[in-house]
């Protein structure tokens, strides 16, 4: 993408039609590679489909939500050509969550608040309908809970009170093999304050160790079967093991990661570089250096 050629991207994403996860995973891969040039448009241009369209939506949406967080004066009319991207990648391919899901990613722009249905402590309002068409395509889209869970964060204008409400709501309707086990793990670092005493010692209470190690037991034999390495998923399991001081079986998490690594949590408790380096050293892992 970088070189400004789509032919690959186009094969890499042909190829997901019917693997709503790995699509997911790849065309935000490649969007974050292709938002800061024109390639997407060219592709869309010169040869319209399901993949040019669902990744003129990503790099839209992508390109809305960086103007909106730095105020930049363009912010409402990038907002309104992602929406119609995100609209136009739907029709293309109605089967597909991919385009709702980077839709849902901007709902938190403007504070969509449908009703929450019954079930929840709080009940906070939300784009509740919108995750709801998501859901009917795919029940378990990983990233369509993620960006919904991520709309009650306190950092895009919601509370720890409904993002705990959410998470807890979302993971206990999950297989006990899936990955939305890990939502709670999520809601738990957004909700890290260092100023509260022992903060650094909430995962080591019963019920997150607890928590940490069923996602360990039941998900992440199942992680080694994926078509592409869930790196940001094993980070956070990862990063819940050793601070609930379970370092052996963090260090099998780490080896599932190989050589990639994400900013997050770790960008949540100081420098990610310096806390994952901190974190491997503690499982008796060596810390890569420069390359």
């Amino acid at each position: 993408m970088r070189a400004g050629r789509y032919r690959y991207a186009q094969e890499a994403l042909a190829e997901t039609r019917s693997d709503f996860p790995l699509r997911a995973h790849r065309s935000l891969v490649l969007a974050s590679e292709a938002a800061g040039s024109d390639l997407v448009e060219r592709w869309l241009a010169e040869e319209p489909g399901p993949e040019s369209t669902l990744m003129w939506a990503r790099v839209a949406v992508q390109r809305a939500i960086r103007a909106a967080d730095d105020r930049d004066e363009r912010a409402e009319t990038l907002e309104r050509i992602a929406l119609t991207a995100c609209d136009r990648a739907a029709a293309v391919a109605p089967k597909d969550p991919t385009p709702w899901v980077a839709r849902l990613a901007m709902a938190r722009l403007h504070r969509l608040r449908d009703p929450a249905p019954h079930g929840l402590l709080t009940a906070p309002p939300g784009p509740w309908r919108l995750f709801s068409h998501i859901l009917s395509l795919d029940p378990w889209h990983r990233e369509g809970h993620h960006r919904f869970l991520s709309f009650f964060f306190t950092r895009h204008g919601g509370s720890v009170n409904a993002a705990w409400d959410v998470a807890a709501f979302l993971s206990q309707r999950a297989p006990a093999d899936s990955v939305l086990r890990l939502l709670p793990l999520v809601a738990l670092v957004e909700s890290y304050n260092p100023t509260q005493l022992l903060a650094d010692r909430v995962w080591e209470q019963p019920q997150w160790r607890s928590t940490a190690l069923a996602i360990y037991h039941h998900w992440l034999p199942r992680a080694t079967g994926y078509r592409f390495t869930p790196v940001l998923d094993l980070a956070y399991l990862a990063h819940a093991l050793v601070m609930a001081q379970r370092e052996f079986e963090a260090r099998a998490v780490f080896t599932a990661m190989g050589p990639y690594a994400s900013r997050m949590p770790w960008s949540a408790f100081g420098d990610p570089a310096e806390q994952l380096s901190r974190a491997r050293r503690a499982c008796g892992l060596p810390v890569p250096g420069p390359a």
